[in-house]
């Protein structure tokens, strides 16, 4: 990545449908060759895709958790991991270090339905030893903008 492709990339992470010309005119460049370069920023993975943000109190999904999972032993990981893709209230899973093995952020509709992703889903699962789960109360910050380090490339 270049210093327009990082400019690219940080633009594109504020105003996603801003059209090719218009990203071009803030960087210089015509409409095609910013459409080239966001193609190539796809085809190596920088860019993952493009997805509409979606509101969850809008929608009627009002409870978020963190979920520490831990696990019986590291043969039923597969196994876990697997699971967890299907659910479709876990939005993020992440390995992690520390008493826990697994991190996940959950939304749901209401603690009724935490419980029962939780309790049936989770701890349904061969392996699962511990769920400990974290309701938010209030969030203050949360972001999808990665920071782009200005050595990356």
């Amino acid at each position: 990545m270049d210093t327009i492709d990082r400019r690219l990339v940080i633009r594109l992470q504020h105003a996603g449908r801003e059209t090719w010309a218009k990203l071009g005119d803030s960087l210089g460049l015509t409409g095609p060759a910013i459409a080239e370069r966001v193609h190539k920023l796809q085809q190596v993975g920088v860019l993952k895709g493009f997805a509409a943000l979606v509101s969850p109190d809008a929608v009627g999904v009002t409870v978020t958790a963190f979920i520490g999972v831990s696990m019986e032993r590291p043969a039923l990981r597969d196994v876990f991991l697997s699971r967890v893709a299907a659910i479709p209230e876990v939005q993020e899973c992440h390995a992690v270090t520390g008493d826990d093995d697994f991190l996940l952020k959950v939304r749901c509709r209401s603690p009724l339905d935490l419980d029962r992703v939780v309790s049936q889903e989770l701890k349904g699962t061969p392996g699962v030893v511990r769920a400990r789960t974290t309701v938010v109360l209030r969030t203050t910050k949360e972001t999808t903008f990665v920071p782009i380090p200005p050595d990356v490339g």
